[in-house]
């Protein structure tokens, strides 16, 4: 059974998703706050937490900052409907996707599926194919453990996050399209005004810093797709 954090304090709409995904079967336990929804998060008993934005005592961005601090648990974020900063901030800090509210428990949980299928492909994979590692410049990633290393040291990053650059880094130094990119990483083609593969990489841009002629290491060309540059 796949056990999911509820974390709103919006109690009629959890209890509402919280039946309709028993009735999917999953296992569902419930927060109404921030600081609940870490202390709960950082047990291990949850394979993925719907958190919600606004919420009393700790938001839900520092909630999923201080969650990204010691777990890779998939976190899907609930915010505003219209609200674009919230769902790019939430993205930037390592959240895997976002739904908007007020949301239809339908949507909630092919949302919640989507991720773990591909979360379940990683690991398939990983498992069924060992692999050595993908050398592209500086960058060293494992996919065996899907961890990765720049400039000889560990480079922290999110599971979305380590997806994508695994994409650039097997085809370095070549454009490599935003379909191609969306197909690869997360399984499923590129929707229209979708803008996750942006923020996702502007954060790993952030993380790598700058080549020595201050241009990103990760190079984009409009409407195209990006390429990962070699040293």
């Amino acid at each position: 059974m796949i056990n999911v954090l509820l974390v709103d304090d919006d109690i009629e709409l959890m209890a509402m998703l919280s039946q309709y995904l028993m009735r999917e079967g999953f296992g569902v336990a419930t927060v109404q706050d921030g600081q609940a929804a870490v202390r709960e998060a950082m047990t291990g008993r949850h394979d993925i937490v719907v958190l919600d934005v606004m919420m009393p005592r700790m938001s839900g961005m520092e909630a999923l900052r201080r969650i990204r601090g010691s777990t890779q648990v998939p976190i899907l974020m609930l915010t505003a409907r219209g609200d674009n900063v919230d769902r790019i901030v939430g993205l930037d800090m390592g959240a895997d996707d976002y739904v908007s509210k007020p949301c239809t428990p339908a949507e909630l949980v092919a949302r919640l599926r989507a991720i773990l299928r591909r979360s379940e492909r990683r690991e398939k994979g990983a498992a069924a194919q060992p692999q050595g590692p993908i050398g592209a410049g500086h960058l060293v990633l494992t996919p065996d453990n899907r961890s990765a290393a720049w400039h000889g040291k560990a480079l922290e990053l999110t599971g979305t996050q380590y997806s994508l650059l695994e994409v650039l880094a097997r085809h370095a130094g070549t454009l490599v399209s935003k379909e191609e990119i969306s197909l690869q990483a997360f399984g499923k083609p590129l929707t229209p005004f979708d803008r996750r593969i942006d923020v996702h990489i502007s954060s790993i841009r952030h993380k790598l810093g700058a080549r020595p002629d201050g241009q990103p290491w990760i190079q984009s060309v409009r409407g195209k797709g990006y390429q990962l540059l070699g040293p």
